[in-house]
C-alpha cells in the first residue's frame, strides 16, 4: 500500500470538493470510489467530509457557501500544493503576479495553514502548510487522486508563477498525443503537469486525476450513478488510460489507469 507520510514543497497534497449538492456528491463518490465519509465541523453550520479508503484521509468535500452558490459558481474540484511555509508563500504568490483570493489563515485542531490564489491566468489553486494533516495519505491507489493537471490558455504566463511559488523547475515536450506537455519538477521528479486549454470558453482551473484500476469499468459505473461524460475513455501512449467525467453535480474530475499515474 504506497502510503505517504509527507509532501515536498511544490507537490499536490490534497484535493477537496465544493459541492453545489454535498448530499448527492457524498453518496456519488463514496460509491464510484468505496471512499468513507467522516464528518469534521467546520464553523457554524457547516460540515467537512473526510474521505476514507484503507484507513487513510485521500480527499475532502463540502456544502457551497452560501455567497458562492448565490454567484452562481459551479461544483469543482480544489487542489492544493504543499508549502513549507504558507504566509511566506503567500507573498511570494503576490509579488509573482497572482491574486491572493482566501488569506493565510489557521485551519482547526492544528491541521493546517492555507490560502488560496489565482495564478496570472487565472486558474485558482490552495497552498497548504501541514499540521497534523499533510494531505492524502494514499497515492498512486485506485480511489486516491494520481495527478493534477494545470489547464489554461496561456501555460508560458502561469509556469514561472509556480516556479516563483514553491521553486519547482518543469520541463515542456511532447506526451502523447500532444506536442507540447508541460512537467512540474520537484527534486527532479515529476509531480503535475500543465497543458493549453484543450475546450474553448473554459477559465483556466486544475484538473483532479482520480486512479481507478480499470477506465472503462470505472466511466460505466460513474454514468449509472448519475456521471455525463466529457470525453469517453482513450489511450495516451506511455502513461495508460484516461476519461474526463463530471459529476452529478456537474464538477469536473478525470479517471486514470494504465502504465503510470505520471504525465498524461
Amino acid at each position: 500500500m504506497p502510503q505517504v507520510e509527507s509532501y515536498k514543497q511544490g507537490t499536490p497534497c490534497w484535493v477537496d470538493l465544493s459541492a453545489t449538492d454535498i448530499e448527492a456528491a457524498k453518496t456519488f463518490y463514496s460509491q464510484l470510489f468505496g471512499w468513507e465519509l467522516d464528518a469534521m465541523p467546520a464553523g457554524p453550520d457547516m460540515t467537512y467530509y473526510m474521505a476514507r479508503l484503507q484507513g487513510r484521509y485521500v480527499a475532502g468535500m463540502m456544502q457551497q457557501m452560501p455567497d458562492m452558490a448565490a454567484a452562481g459558481v459551479p461544483s469543482h474540484w480544489e487542489n492544493y500544493l504543499a508549502v513549507d511555509d504558507a504566509d511566506e508563500a503567500a507573498v511570494r504568490a503576490t509579488k509573482a503576479g497572482g491574486t491572493l483570493l482566501f488569506p493565510v489563515d489557521d485551519v482547526p485542531n492544528g491541521a493546517g495553514r492555507m490560502f488560496f490564489a489565482s495564478d496570472p491566468t487565472g486558474a485558482e489553486i490552495g497552498f497548504w502548510q501541514a499540521g497534523t494533516h499533510i494531505g492524502s495519505g494514499l497515492a498512486d491507489e485506485p480511489g486516491a487522486m494520481a495527478w493534477s493537471e494545470l489547464q489554461t490558455d496561456d501555460v508560458s504566463r502561469a509556469v514561472p508563477f509556480y516556479q516563483a511559488v514553491t521553486g519547482c523547475t518543469t520541463e515542456t515536450g511532447p506526451a502523447g498525443d500532444l506536442v507540447e506537455y508541460t512537467t512540474f519538477l520537484v527534486d527532479g521528479q515529476p509531480v503535475a503537469g500543465a497543458m493549453r486549454q484543450p475546450m474553448e470558453g473554459v477559465p483556466a482551473f486544475w484538473m483532479t486525476y482520480f486512479k481507478v484500476e480499470d477506465v472503462d469499468q470505472a466511466v460505466a459505473r460513474a454514468q449509472e450513478l448519475g456521471a455525463a461524460v466529457h470525453a469517453p475513455a482513450f489511450d495516451v501512449p506511455g502513461v495508460g488510460r484516461l476519461a474526463v467525467l463530471a459529476d452529478p453535480n456537474g464538477a469536473a474530475f478525470s479517471l486514470m489507469a494504465g502504465e503510470s499515474s505520471g504525465t498524461p
